[in-house]
């Protein structure tokens, strides 16, 4: 920003050949000006030497254009004579006011200009001299001793220029002295005639008489002054939108190409549409010369890290490097745990292989040589002889469960109708409780616990700031288009992509132009709305138009206006001419986002219809090599919203609600397994008495009326259908298996059976009710409440297979004994003949071929010296379906954004902002503290490889010290009186401003210009003690809306700007803990899984310790396949694995109870005959039961349903079947319980 006359300006960018030479184009003297052609072949340059003359380059390209161009010089030579002839101390080169520059059609603000004036410096008086004192300060000499070379009018000019321009730079004291410096040196130095030099003039008439105005001259710098000056303002930050104040300063260049020439050259360039005339900076080095009398300036600088009085501060940290102190750097990560080249925990799990290998080994050859050569007849009676207190403890536990459920089962099966009806109107009480239900769709609601700190942080930001913008955006790319190369007449030669042309661009235009226009007739408002209703508009909120709204886009650099957009013009740069389009004024705007006009002929602004500017980060999208274009706006949230980012929501809502068929046909297809599977067929004559259709229908009406009564249908299907199916499978089949013995009955019959495998499925069932219970003692909800209806589906699951299902069973029973028909029970089959028992074909396979292979003493060691290990990883984005448009933009996200989300930083309620102390420890500006709360984050953007933090943030509190800075011109009403409310601080630019002591409450006022655009002023105001809270700004999103809570007496606080997209993922906390809460959660389903084993089979340690080792290993082995096939370690993940322990229990604990009641002498044989009768029990009811349905969800849309029930229930079933039916049995046959116990026992009972 630069200050001239009665205005100040942008910097000229490139006003030199690429030589570095100036054609000036006149006789010697100085003449004409730039883009001329010299009639002597000579131009004025600057080199090594300094000034001097040197042979032009350019030459007229006629003798008759040699004759037009002379005669022209030796006209104009004659006025330029006495530009400024001479260059001496005391003596000014222009003075005054000569209106408005000629040659300058469009400009942002009136600019006049000085009158040519080589005379010597005034001396100042009255008020001359207090506006000088007031002004530049630094040039007062004393009452009669100061002089300078300009009037009151230009000192006025000049001062309401820097108020603008020093609103920005205020924050650094020493950047904004220094930058005042410069232009009360060009403007009003008495020796201003030693380091200026008039170029280029012209002549105006007015009432006075002839004037000379100026419209060109050079300005020369000593290097290192220019380097001081801008050192000290180039880390000055604007903080409302995270950059800095050098990027508007500087043109094309932007902040991180920008040098001291370039500074300057943009501010002395009048094509900007604020500087009112040309300058011509020309740096020297400290030791070069130039003659003619010209001295290049060196004035005094002040550097960024002290302060420029001895009661002043110096700039902050934020705003200057030199003021920051020492930071250590944050403690590096560890490095990876390796083993030489090896990962360490692969080398540790190798090493741990190897040494259960070799310690199994051992035990092998130990057992060989110690083992007992009694015989087997012998063996049994000592163990029949010297049972352990245990094995009597089995015995006991068993024939008490035993006695009980076969006592219990003769009840139901006498009495099947009754049971059947007091069970169904239990089922339709508990199932009425489903009408309060509610269900929970927002992420926020299902991942994130109440009481954690994130959704703590957000439910008081949702309260006292109320709910976030809607963000909707649109990201366009164009495949296919190749890149191509680009010879900017102002930046040189440059790369596009291939989407950056001007058909992607219209239809860009196009796009936004008919989104803009959509219409929605609302039955609330009685009228068509649109998206002028319900955008965010910062600017004019009250009564926005279409334009008013906060859209982002590339075609906002253009307005929006297609006629803009396709302008060309053309242009000389230097020696250069040529034509500049859309892609000149895109590349300038890329770099000064902040510009109102941009140094090309076109002269466009780069701000948004809106009147914000368009960052390019949020414009257009580059990572990874590639580039998209974005089309964000946003939305103000409803009076009543859902979540602000809700597409996730719906569109997981969707795909599922499309995949409901699939659902239906999986439950279909293991509806119609239980129904066929259950069946005992000896004769195709009597297939249809045989069949039990009814009673498998029966049996999952059981299963169903379960889940409704826990009232957690949609939750819980595949578990409880296992649980159920299962012990289904089991009471059947070993129904099926036992013959009735001489005088009994057929309900006595059922209740034998039920005693011998009831206590089986109370150990299952009561082991997954238990480790359901505390599963739910964790604190992420949606897991908690998937635990609590798991728990109470099986427990009922449990309770009604007792009752319902075997009554169920005594009916079908009655019905088989009378030949009737399946499904038409009231048909009699008349020839029937009699039933004859067939153990299908899984029993026999077992027996015949699996268990003799699987029991084989080569096949066991190697079974055993098998294992399973994995590990998890962190979260991935696996909601949505192949075909959502969801999984396009994330990936897109991924692939074109680096832009990160914004991050707030809220004070609670009770901090006080209205003492210097507490606004000391929040902002940022000059004299806070240096370990406020910004200036932590200011340390923390240092290390953005660890703190994930883009740029410093933004507090209103800054905002509100720079408001009220006695150099702004921010207007400041009274809410009292109405009357004009002044800072409540020294006059001067110096010193800490507080708002202690300000005798009004002020408010906004209209009216005035001022650097937030608009016209106006910053929404700020500075509350007492905040009651609610204060937000304090974004840091890695570049802008932020900002919306304080009200304090005592103070009326609405805040900074309103275009937000930056943001999606408020408060879920995303469960990352930081899911490791933990995972091991707390298997852990809290394994302990009672153990403990329930070794209650319920006597206090056997052994087996329970076998039954709790078999579990962990399908959970490892489950966690490391999941890595295998990319399913993410997450909340989702964590409720299937809770899951698996159920479903484990199934395949793992029916085995080892049926192990322990085998009468076998030996663990090898009772490991057999318990494969061969339970094993077939747990693939028919288990693994079949799952697997027909789970393959058919591999069709399923949505990845959520692919993944996490597919894939994952897939994994949990195999591997929970393979350790089940081929890795427990072989622990067993190795390190089972020594004695018959149990089995003994029954054994005795049943031959007394």
């Amino acid at each position: 920003m630069q200050v001239v006359g009665s205005h100040w300006g942008f910097p000229r960018v490139g006003g030199r050949d690429a030589g570095g030479w100036l054609t000036l184009g006149v006789p010697p003297g100085w003449g004409l000006g730039r883009g001329g052609q010299s009639c002597t072949g000579v131009s004025l340059g600057r080199g090594a030497e300094g000034l001097g003359w040197v042979p032009s380059p350019v030459t007229p390209s006629s003798p008759a254009a040699l004759l037009v161009t002379c005669l022209l010089s030796f006209l104009w030579g004659q006025a330029a004579a006495a530009l400024t002839e001479t260059h001496q101390a005391g003596y000014c080169s222009f003075y005054g006011e000569c209106g408005r520059n000629p040659e300058i059609n469009v400009s942002l603000l009136w600019s006049p200009v000085p009158c040519l004036s080589n005379t010597p410096a005034r001396l100042l008086k009255d008020a001359t001299l207090s506006k000088l004192k007031e002004v530049c300060p630094q040039l007062y000499t004393g009452e009669n001793a100061t002089y300078a070379c300009c009037s009151y009018t230009q000192l006025v000019a000049l001062q309401l220029s820097l108020a603008i321009s020093q609103a920005v730079l205020t924050r650094c004291p020493a950047c904004s002295e220094n930058f005042a410096n410069i232009y009360c040196q060009n403007i009003c130095s008495p020796n201003q005639s030693l380091f200026t030099n008039v170029t280029r003039f012209f002549n105006r008439t007015t009432i006075l008489g002839r004037q000379v105005g100026v419209l060109e001259y050079q300005c020369f710098y000593n290097q290192s002054f220019a380097d001081q000056s801008y050192d000290s303002c180039k880390g000055v930050r604007i903080p409302a939108t995270g950059g800095y104040a050098i990027t508007a300063m500087c043109g094309k260049y932007g902040a991180t190409l920008c040098t001291s020439q370039r500074w300057l050259d943009f501010q002395g360039d009048s094509s900007n549409g604020l500087a009112p005339l040309d300058i011509d900076f020309q740096l020297v080095p400290t030791n070069g010369a130039i003659g003619e009398g010209i001295v290049p300036l060196n004035s005094k600088t002040w550097s960024c890290g002290k302060a420029i009085s001895a009661d002043g501060e110096p700039c902050s940290c934020l705003d200057c490097a030199e003021s920051c102190p020492q930071i250590p750097a944050p403690t590096p990560q560890p490095p990876p745990f390796k083993v030489g080249s090896l990962d360490g925990v692969l080398f540790v799990c190798c090493l741990l292989f190897c040494l259960l290998t070799v310690l199994f080994g051992a035990f092998l050859v130990w057992r060989c040589v110690s083992r007992s050569r009694q015989a087997s007849g012998e063996g049994r009676q000592r163990q029949r002889d010297q049972l352990t207190r245990s094995e009597k403890l089995s015995q006991a536990t068993h024939r008490v469960l035993g006695e009980m459920f076969r006592r219990w089962g003769t009840m139901v099966a006498s009495h099947p109708v009754s049971v059947i009806l007091v069970s169904a109107v239990v089922v339709v009480g508990l199932s009425c409780g489903m009408v309060f239900i509610q269900l929970t769709t927002d992420p926020v609601e299902l991942w994130s616990s109440p009481d954690s700190q994130a959704r703590q942080e957000k439910d008081f930001y949702d309260q006292n700031f109320g709910p976030f913008f809607r963000t909707n955006q649109v990201i366009l790319t164009a495949k296919g288009r190749p890149s191509y190369t680009y010879d900017s007449l102002l930046l040189g030669r440059k790369n596009f992509s291939g989407i950056l042309s001007m058909a992607v661009l219209l239809d860009l235009l196009e796009l936004q132009t008919r989104l803009q226009e959509i219409e929605v007739w609302s039955e609330k408002d009685g009228r068509n709305v649109t998206l002028k209703d319900v955008c965010y508009a910062p600017l004019n909120p009250n009564n926005a138009s279409a334009t008013d709204c906060c859209v982002n886009s590339l075609a906002q650099y253009f307005q929006n206006n297609r006629t803009r957009l396709e302008m060309t013009a053309s242009q000389t740069q230097g020696s250069q001419t040529g034509m500049v389009d859309w892609k000149d004024h895109f590349l300038y705007c890329v770099n000064s986002p902040l510009s109102f006009k941009d140094i090309t002929n076109l002269q466009l602004s780069c701000m948004a219809d809106y009147g914000a500017p368009v960052f390019p980060f949020l414009a257009v999208a580059s990572g990874s090599g590639k580039q998209a274009l974005t089309l964000p706006h946003v939305a103000l949230p409803a009076s009543n919203p859902r979540p602000p980012q809700r597409s996730l929501e719906d569109e997981i809502n969707r795909t599922t609600a499309e995949d409901i068929p699939i659902f239906a046909i999986s439950y279909l297809v293991i509806f119609l397994y239980i129904a066929l599977a259950l069946g005992e067929y000896s004769s195709c004559r009597r297939i249809l008495v045989d069949s039990k259709v009814t009673l498998g229908l029966g049996g999952i009406l059981v299963v169903l009326g379960a889940v409704f009564s826990s009232m957690g249908f949609y939750v819980v299907p595949f578990l409880v259908l296992a649980v159920g199916a299962d012990n289904i499978f089991i009471f059947v089949l070993e129904y099926q298996r036992s013959v009735r013995e001489p005088g009994e009955r057929r309900e006595q019959h059922i209740g034998r059976v039920l005693g011998t495998v009831a206590p089986s499925m109370l150990l299952c069932s009561f082991s997954e009710a238990t480790c359901f219970f505390l599963g739910s003692l964790t604190r992420m909800p949606a897991v908690r409440t998937f635990a609590l209806n798991a728990a109470l589906a099986v427990l009922f699951d449990f309770l009604l297979q007792m009752s319902m299902f075997v009554a169920l069973v005594s009916l079908d029973a009655r019905r088989q004994e009378a030949a009737r028909l399946d499904l038409c029970c009231c048909h009699r089959l008349s020839k029937a003949g009699c039933p004859v028992r067939s153990e299908g074909l899984l029993r026999p396979f077992m027996r015949r071929i699996y268990t003799p292979v699987l029991l084989n003493r080569a096949v066991r060691a190697l079974v055993v010296s098998g294992g399973g290990e994995g590990e998890g990883r962190g979260p991935g984005c696996q909601g949505r379906g192949k075909d959502s448009y969801m999984v396009q933009y994330f990936q897109y996200l991924n692939q074109y954004f680096m832009v990160g989300l914004p991050t707030y930083f809220v004070t609670t309620g009770g901090y006080n902002f209205s003492t210097g102390p507490g606004m000391d420890g929040v902002c940022s500006s000059t004299g806070c503290d240096n370990n406020s709360l910004i200036q932590k984050i200011q340390y923390a953007t240092k290390f953005s490889n660890v703190s994930y933090l883009a740029i410093p943030a933004s507090s209103w509190v800054d905002d509100f010290i720079d408001w009220l800075h006695p150099l702004s011109r921010c207007c400041r009403i009274s809410s009292e009186d109405s009357q004009f409310c002044p800072a409540c601080v020294p006059e001067g630019r110096q010193g800490r401003i507080r708002a202690g002591g300000c005798p009004r409450t002020c408010v906004p006022g209209g009216g005035g210009e001022g650097p937030w655009g608009g016209g106006g002023c910053p929404e700020a105001c500075v509350p007492g003690e905040s009651r609610g809270g204060s937000r304090q700004g974004a840091v890695q999103g570049p802008m932020s809306q900002g919306r304080g809570r009200e304090g005592p007496g103070v009326g609405r606080c805040c900074l309103t700007l275009c937000p930056a997209p943001r999606v408020t993922y408060v879920f995303y906390e469960q990352y930081l803990t899911i490791v933990n809460e995972g091991l707390f959660n298997l852990a809290l389903c394994l302990v009672p899984t153990f403990a329930v084993c070794c209650v319920l089979l006597g206090m056997d340690l052994r087996s329970g310790l076998i039954n709790l080792l078999t579990i962990v290993m399908i959970l490892v082995d489950t966690v490391g396949a999941m890595t295998l096939w990319d399913i993410s370690y997450n909340a989702i993940s964590l409720i299937n694995l809770v899951t698996a322990v159920g479903i484990s229990v199934e395949f793992v604990s029916h085995l080892t109870r049926a192990f322990a009641v085998s009468t076998q002498p030996t663990r090898l044989e009772r490991a057999k005959e318990a494969t061969i009768n339970m094993g077939s029990a747990v693939f028919a009811g288990v693994a079949m039961t799952n697997l027909p349905g789970i393959v058919v969800l591999a069709f399923a849309k949505a990845q959520l349903i692919q993944i996490f029930f597919f894939r994952l229930n897939l994994l949990i079933t195999l591997l929970g079947l393979l350790h089940g039916l081929v890795f427990l049995p072989v622990l067993l046959s190795y390190f089972g319980s020594v004695g018959c116990g149990m089995g003994c026992g029954m054994q005795e009972r049943a031959q007394g």
